[in-house]
């Protein structure tokens, strides 16, 4: 019997790790966003890799730049967006000097925000 492993998710502190494995913090914290939060992290925990978390709407992975470069983002509603960044130590690097996406299998969730 064979089977693939998830992506590893931790989180930034102990607050949102006992936050996000609640439903009734969830909706305390965040309100209306907590079913897009719990969506979005339904994905994140179905994928193998960074790479398969789709680039398109809803979810639509990026790579954020400036203050917040070296993270990622999902989509959750309007300007809000689920954050996080890998975990992989080391961080797998492609030939071309970037992030290895397939090789990412560990990222840590940072915070719920509207960047924008």
């Amino acid at each position: 019997m064979s089977f693939t492993l998830r992506v590893d998710i931790s989180f930034i502190n102990h607050k949102m790790q006992k936050t996000f494995n609640s439903e009734k913090e969830l909706k305390k914290v965040y309100g209306k966003l907590d079913r897009y939060i719990r969506r979005r992290m339904t994905v994140l925990r179905a994928v193998h890799s960074l790479s398969d978390v789709p680039i398109r709407l809803p979810e639509r992975r990026h790579e954020l730049a400036g203050d917040k470069k070296g993270n990622f983002a999902v989509d959750l509603v309007k300007n809000y967006r689920l954050v996080f960044k890998p975990n992989n130590d080391p961080l797998p690097i492609s030939q071309d000097g970037g992030l290895d996406l397939k090789r990412i299998t560990a990222i840590t969730i940072v915070e719920v925000e509207d960047y924008h």
